[in-house]
């Protein structure tokens, strides 16, 4: 009997440090596994901020270039009306034909092919991002 009861407080003896190694081991794998997976979070935030920082100065680029852009077609434009009207021997002709142009592309644009400049921007702006259909 006294046998028994050595070999009982053995046993247990021995599963107390082998429990308290698996609580520490499970202890440490969750706190490392806690710890990388916030690292991952905080890297795809930071990466996150850098891809929208690029995607703003990308459309402020976008928009700089395409107030340029506005401008000197308006000086074009004007030039061309001028031009022509010279030629014509009236000013208001010239201005009267670019308009007649411009209003001409409104037409077509809206009433034959009202799709195409919205399948044109789409098609531009898609692969911007490197996405195809």
């Amino acid at each position: 009997m006294t046998q028994q009861k050595t070999t009982e407080q053995t046993r247990k003896s021995e599963t107390k440090p082998q429990q308290n190694a698996i609580t520490t081991l499970l202890h440490e794998s969750a706190a490392s596994t806690y710890e990388d997976i916030m690292a991952i979070v905080e890297a795809k935030i930071e990466l996150l901020k850098i891809e929208m920082t690029e995607k703003i100065a990308l459309v402020g680029a976008s928009v700089v270039v395409a107030v340029i852009l506005v401008i000197g077609a308006g000086y074009l434009i004007t030039t061309v009306a001028l031009l022509v009207g010279e030629l014509a021997g009236h000013t208001f002709l010239g201005y009267l034909l670019v308009s007649f142009i411009f209003l001409s592309c409104f037409l077509f644009l809206t009433k034959f092919r009202p799709l195409l400049l919205k399948n044109l921007i789409q098609k531009t702006l898609l692969s911007l991002h490197d996405y195809t259909k």
